[in-house]
């Protein structure tokens, strides 16, 4: 059985006069029985108070953890509009880059040209470093000037000279304006490159942070919505189990309706039984009065006896017989799985497994405690019974179907439902539990019925 099955505290420690009528009880007995079952009456009331404050901190737990997820829900909708912000970034960057790029793609062929430029001009220089080291330098142009034959001559080649020298040092100028501007344009591209690409890696890593961040609050918010899950379902054991102890306190109630009015009819029938004897005393006493009086009569009594004579109705096919003792066996088949230990963890009751369609019944004569239909025990009825001056609660459990309800009073050997597999079950059979009084949450009450039930 699952170990979560509700936690049904049944305190279904019943003693049911209607169980033993007809059996001798002192006064003081009865009145000890009476008493019993209120103590075990408000011992349910207070296991009720128990489950009741037990859900309502559950609905506040849950509420707590709704609130959690609010708040995660909405640390989830920021990360997600940063991420959104960061990757529209990212994109903006990107083409800031592509454009940076194409400018580059234009940069490189000035940057060409310039090259080209400055290539010939270093040609040209080459060329005059070389007339320099030939001709002496600044030689030639003395003796340019010196080989004037006019003055007229001499002004001309002063001008020619000079325009040839502003020619070479515009050369140079523009020489190293080029260099300049090239080196400019180069340092200014690999500026601009380098600071678009760090940019874009802190995007990058933001959006990694962001999306690290995203996925632990995801987690958290999976794990809050499977801790309310949780709560849930804990929540409706607990409601189960305050249904089961709200209709067991009826049951006591009922039992202590029943006792009292056994008690009562128990009384009643023990004063018929005085006034009887009184008047067959004194009739066997006028009887003896007139038998001394009057010699040679005879006195004839008549003796009366009553049987008592169980009538029980044929069972199915299929039925176990119903046994002479308190108890008779619940159904008919092979016993499939014993009481303790087991490989799915500790069995609480035994198993009862036959195919067909067979009658389950009560183990004893009692009082319907709950007759229900359980996710774990699927259609399940739990019983109380008094023998022997003890109190038990038999369950019966992964039934097809119930034909008692909650409060009934059943007899021994009555059919109670038909054998399924219904619930947490894995083929037809009956999960029938023995306890000696009420049944825990542990179930420490739990006994093997082997032995005690004839199975």
């Amino acid at each position: 059985m699952k170990k979560s099955i509700i936690t049904l505290s049944l305190a279904a420690v019943l003693g049911f006069g209607s169980i033993t009528v007809g059996m001798p009880i002192e006064k003081a007995s009865a009145a000890n029985k009476i008493n019993d079952l209120n103590s075990q009456k408000e011992k349910i009331n207070q296991q009720r108070s128990g489950v009741e404050s037990k859900l309502n901190d559950t609905d506040k737990k849950i509420s707590e953890n709704q609130g959690e997820q609010q708040s995660v829900q909405s640390e989830i909708e920021r990360l997600d509009k940063a991420i959104s912000d960061a990757l529209a970034k990212i994109e903006e960057k990107n083409q800031e880059i592509a454009d940076t790029k194409k400018e580059i793609e234009k940069l490189e062929a000035e940057i060409e040209i310039l090259v080209e430029r400055i290539k010939k001009r270093n040609e040209l220089l080459k060329d005059r470093a070389r007339n320099y080291q030939e001709t002496g330098g600044m030689v030639s142009y003395i003796d340019v000037l010196m080989g004037a034959q006019s003055f007229g001559d001499f002004v001309e080649r002063v001008g020619a000279v000079a325009t040839i020298v502003e020619a070479d040092q515009d050369i140079l100028q523009a020489h190293q304006a080029d260099k300049d501007e090239l080196e400019k344009k180069q340092n200014q591209v690999k500026e601009e490159l380098a600071s678009l690409e760090t940019m874009r890696a802190e995007l990058e890593s933001m959006k990694k942070s962001l999306n690290a961040q995203k996925a632990e609050k995801d987690k958290l918010l999976a794990s809050l919505k499977h801790e309310e899950e949780e709560m849930h379902a804990h929540k409706l054991e607990l409601a189960e189990e305050n249904e089961i102890l709200a209709a067991q306190e009826a049951a006591l109630q009922k039992a202590i309706k029943l006792e009292q009015e056994r008690q009562a009819e128990a009384a009643r029938q023990a004063e018929a039984a005085r006034q009887a004897e009184l008047a067959r005393q004194k009739a066997a006493a006028e009887a003896a009065k007139k038998s001394s009086s009057s010699a040679g009569s005879s006195s004839s009594s008549g003796s009366s006896s009553s049987s008592d004579s169980g009538s029980s109705s044929s069972p199915q096919v299929s039925a176990p017989s119903v046994a002479s003792g308190a108890w008779t066996r619940p159904a008919s088949g092979r016993l499939s799985s014993g009481f303790g230990n087991r490989s799915l963890g500790n069995h609480f009751g035994v198993d009862i497994a036959s195919g067909g369609t067979v009658p389950i019944v009560a183990a004893a004569d009692g009082v319907v405690i709950r007759s229900y239909y359980s996710s774990s025990y699927g259609n399940a009825i739990f019983i109380a019974h008094s023998v022997g001056g003890q109190t038990y609660t038999t369950v019966y459990a992964h039934m097809r179907s119930r034909s008692v309800g909650s409060g009934q009073t059943v007899s021994k050997g009555q059919q109670i439902g038909i054998m399924g597999n219904t619930g947490q079950s894995y083929g037809q059979h009956l999960h029938f539990e023995l306890h000696r009084g009420s049944w825990d949450a542990a179930k420490s009450n739990a006994i093997n019925p082997v032995g005690i039930v004839p199975l």
